[in-house]
């Protein structure tokens, strides 16, 4: 049976951990120097909606070094710019490539991608959801975890996470992804900004819904990591004085981390410095952001071969 990944909880607990497990490997071989040509021949055909560095470039050089080839699909580039419906995207695809990563607006999108696609769909980003962002989240704090208290490098269940600000995309797959890895999430976000209700009610039939506040002091007192993202997303640039005054108190920097004092730092990227976070704290010894960054590309790699190759 054809499996799709269009969020986090698209994966069990266990399976969750053999992803992690395997993109550890990946991340050794390629450190090493070890050829591992394990989708060779295969395709990837990436479909997007929307502008990508870190998306693009990591689903991209992953296949080229799984000895495979992925082919980026602009919207204005194919046929589906030019009104061809996605059904029918969907189906021509499946006949040409062996899986579609679509980074799209509407999370609806993907939905009708998987439902007609006899490959399997990855969800690139939405507007609901960016589950690859959350599995290379997951793998650096389990690398961060096992640095700091000598546990083993799968041990996730126990750390305690907070979140700061938007209640967006990249929160809500990491709200599903720490209630499967066993996370002590809190997140802390202004009135009106919060996650969506059926995202905590998922995340607590996986065993762990998050502790939700409006007060980010309290939110990151006493974590193991403090996660930011944007305040202004693509298509809210309209939006950018209202959020940026509701968002005041929320920024990321050394006074709001004095009550965190061991805590380390994660953003998905791209960062508006002085924003939602301080330049100080974005390049200072506690960030882990470039793992992240890096951890994309290992984290989607352990991915397609474990859909591709189960």
């Amino acid at each position: 049976m054809t499996r799709h990944y269009l969020d986090v909880d698209d994966l069990s607990a266990n399976e969750l951990e053999t992803v992690l497990d395997l993109a550890v490997e990946y991340k050794e071989k390629q450190r090493e120097g070890v050829p591992h040509p394990d989708l060779e021949r295969r395709t990837l055909g990436m479909l997007f909606q929307k502008p990508s560095t870190r998306t693009r470039v990591s689903f991209e050089t992953g296949m080229t070094q799984f000895g495979g080839h992925a082919i980026f699909l602009g919207a204005d580039d194919i046929q589906l710019g030019r009104g061809e419906p996605l059904k029918d995207t969907a189906r021509t695809l499946s006949r040409y490539v062996d899986a579609v990563v679509a980074r799209v607006f509407s999370h609806e999108n993907v939905e009708e991608l998987a439902r007609y696609a006899s490959v399997p769909v990855v969800n690139g980003l939405t507007d609901d959801a960016h589950p690859c962002q959350t599995l290379a989240d997951l793998l650096t704090i389990r690398e961060y975890a096992a640095t700091t208290d000598g546990s083993s490098s799968n041990a996730l269940d126990g750390v305690s996470a907070a979140w700061v600000g938007d209640g967006n995309n990249v929160c809500q797959s990491f709200a599903i992804g720490c209630a499967l890895a066993g996370i002590d999430l809190t997140i802390a976000t202004p009135s009106g900004y919060g996650i969506d209700e059926d995202v905590i009610d998922r995340a607590a039939d996986l065993g762990t819904a998050p502790t939700i506040t409006t007060d980010p002091a309290a939110a990151v007192e006493g974590a193991d990591v403090v996660y930011t993202d944007v305040w202004i997303s693509m298509g809210q640039e309209d939006e950018r004085d209202l959020r940026l005054g509701d968002f005041e108190g929320f920024r990321l920097d050394e006074r709001l981390l004095t009550n965190a004092p061991d805590a380390a730092v994660m953003h998905c990227l791209p960062a508006h410095r002085g924003e939602e976070i301080s330049e100080d704290v974005l390049e200072g010894e506690r960030s882990l952001v470039f793992d992240q960054a890096e951890n994309r590309l290992h984290a989607q790699k352990a991915l397609l071969a474990w859909l591709l190759d189960r």
